[in-house]
């Protein structure tokens, strides 16, 4: 009997520095303090900081009821105007936008200022994504299935980026059914490393046992593709937020179980569930 606990689980280098800043301000910045959407997709980390006095701002409206404080930008970003109307209405800025999704707002602001068409590779409604778009000079296009690619424009000059968190193969699909349609674009592979690390991993451990859990928030699309991505090779696997989840599903009697985790999801929730596993095993 075995469990294997992926070594990619839990949080990535992007979300643990945008936790980080965000408790660094609670003990040092400018109260009150903010973040602009929820730091993460996690509901525990977020519990926590709203009870150390962190209120989440949902949107532009309740942005625009507040003038002073500390606003703080997770690390998914956001796009130009919303940050230059945080400076505007005199708050403190703190800026935890990842910095691989940095790198894409650089790359969509200056394909877009040369007059590229934009395409990205993602989810549209994702906030992430949403971000990037209010980087791009030029109107963005954002496609995540092969049909989408037949409503793209014809124009002579396109740069394509990729969600940092997009299913790696399924950006690859994308890619090679532009060139096939004879597109003229610059591709630039914009998917994390720890994300498609994380997805190998997940896809060869989950092809080598007989059920698979998948740790991480309802609201993360991470750990959403992770449970895709095992579900294809592993029907026996579950998507939990936390050891409660699991308790409460009828676990299966086998051999082998397969953990891993989204880049939202606390160590300590990882351990929990490892150690309950390793006990029914």
């Amino acid at each position: 009997m075995k469990v294997v606990l992926a070594k990619s689980a839990g949080f990535c280098f992007g979300v643990k520095r945008a936790v980080e800043k965000v408790y660094d301000q609670v003990a040092n910045g400018k109260p009150p303090i903010y973040t602009y959407g929820p730091i993460i997709h996690n509901e525990e980390v977020v519990a926590d900081l709203e009870e150390k006095g962190v209120r989440v701002v949902k949107d532009e409206t309740e942005l625009a009821q507040l003038s002073e404080g500390t606003i703080i930008i997770r690390s998914h970003g956001v796009g130009r105007r919303i940050q230059e109307k945080m400076e505007a209405q005199g708050l403190t800025v703190v800026d935890a936008t990842c910095p691989f999704v940095k790198k894409i707002h650089k790359t969509v602001e200056a394909a877009s200022e040369a007059g590229d068409t934009v395409v990205i590779a993602g989810d549209r409604n994702h906030p992430e994504v949403i971000g990037i778009c209010g980087w791009s000079h030029t109107i963005p296009y954002v496609v995540s299935t092969l049909e989408e690619i037949e409503t793209l424009p014809r124009t002579e000059k396109m740069t394509v980026v990729s969600q940092t968190t997009f299913n790696y193969k399924k950006f690859q699909e994308l890619v090679e059914k532009m060139e096939e349609k004879g597109y003229h674009s610059s591709v630039v592979n914009t998917i994390c490393n720890a994300t498609q690390e994380r997805q190998i991993e997940a896809r060869t451990i989950a092809k080598g046992v007989e059920a698979m859990i998948v740790i991480g928030g309802k609201n993360s699309s991470n750990t959403q593709k992770l449970y895709d991505i095992c579900k294809d090779e592993c029907n026996q696997t579950y998507y939990v937020q936390t050891l409660v989840d699991l308790k409460t599903q009828c676990f299966p009697n086998v051999r082998s179980v397969g953990i891993t985790a989204g880049a939202s999801t606390p160590n300590n929730i990882i351990e929990e569930v490892h150690t309950y596993v390793r006990s029914k095993l």
